[in-house]
Parts: structure tokens; sequence; C-alpha cells
């Protein structure tokens, strides 16, 4: 399938980051939901998570709390390094927040942990796509990045370096020391990291066709 490289334009895309409207929060909150349930599967099938989640549970592990809560408190630390590097707030990053947290943790407490090898790889693939479509509604509102965007692209205006170089550092990082701190790594982990930039792509590009098909 055809990738999409660019952010394309959607009837519900804000204006500015606070300008919130029912045609925007919809896809937003979708979006994150959806997003929120594919780390709950990827968690659940226990082969791996993705890198950030990795560090959510080796935290959770340690602090003694629900891995949601762990993924909300990893994400206002996160917020809190923004003021520095002189990022600004936007609806869609305390959605972003609060969202994927809650739907993260009410995931791995209602979907059933899989013993069959088919059903795990269903998990895995289900999580991917559940990620890829939402992360393309969510993106296209522009609402404002979630807390890991916004430190990558604050990073990469404040320093000058790659987004890819970044971006492959911070998820390096925070999975070394999730890993060291007891998350679970594994064959979802490696095949997340390959192929979600792939689904977003096709999801974006699918949602461009369905949008002009719909002009026309």
């Amino acid at each position: 399938m055809k990738l999409s490289h660019k952010i394309p334009i959607t009837p519900w895309r804000a204006q500015n980051t606070w300008a919130t409207r029912p045609r925007m929060v919809v896809p937003l909150f979708g979006g994150l939901a959806a997003f929120g349930v594919g780390e709950g599967l990827l968690v659940q099938s226990q082969w791996g998570a993705s890198p950030w989640t990795v560090f959510a549970q080796g935290i959770a592990k340690h602090a003694q709390i629900s891995l949601g809560w762990s993924t909300a408190l990893i994400s206002l630390v996160v917020l809190l390094v923004w003021f520095p590097l002189r990022q600004r707030l936007g609806f869609g990053t305390i959605a972003n927040l609060i969202i994927i947290a809650y739907v993260l943790d009410l995931t791995t407490y209602a979907v059933a942990v899989p013993h069959a090898i088919w059903l795990k790889v269903v998990y895995v693939v289900g999580a991917v796509l559940c990620i890829g479509i939402g992360s393309a509604f969510y993106l296209t509102c522009n609402l404002g990045p979630g807390p890991r965007d916004g430190l990558m692209t604050g990073l990469h205006h404040r320093f000058h370096l790659s987004v890819v170089y970044i971006r492959l550092s911070l998820e390096v990082v925070v999975l070394t020391i999730g890993w060291l701190l007891g998350g679970t790594v594994g064959v979802a982990t490696a095949f997340f990291a390959t192929t979600i930039g792939f689904c977003i792509g096709a999801s974006l590009n699918v949602m461009e066709r369905t949008i002009v098909w719909w002009r026309t």
C-alpha cells in the first residue's frame, strides 16, 4: 500500500491548538482511545510492549502503581521538560496524557492474557493497527503534540539535531531503562518498532484518499 509522508488537511483540523469543536474532539478522543487500546493489547500479549510502555512498566513495578498511572506520571514529567525547550501545550496534549493512560489501564484490566500463539499474534498485529490508525486521527486534529512528540520536536528546534536521531535516541534510552527496571521486552517490541511507521503512513494515505473521494 502507498504510504503518506505528510499530514493531510482534514475537515476536523483545528486552526489553533485550543480551538476545539465537536468535529475536532470526536476524532481526537477516538484516535487517542484507539492508541490506548493498542498499547494495552501489546502489554496483554506478554510478548513485549512499545519502548515508552516498557519504561512505564518498569516504573510501575518499582513504584507499585498501575501501568496507566505510571504512563501518566511519565508524560507529566516529560511536560515539565517542555518549559526550558519553549514548547507550548495544546488541548490535544492534555487529552493525550489523560486518555491514553486511562484507556491503557482499562484495556489491561478488561482484556484477558491469551494463551494460544495465534491469539497473541492477533493481539500484536491488532495493537499496531490500533496505534497506527489512532495516530493518524490524532495527528490530523492539529490540537497540539503529545508529551513525547513535543519533547522530540523541542529538542530538534533547541539543538538543531535530526528528529530521526532524536527519536531513535529517546526510544533506545527509555527502552533500556525500562528493561533494566523489569519491563517486558520481546518480539512484539521489535515488531512494533519496525512496523508502526508504515502503519501510520498507510493510515494517513487511506484517510487522505477517503477525504478526496468524499469531496468529489
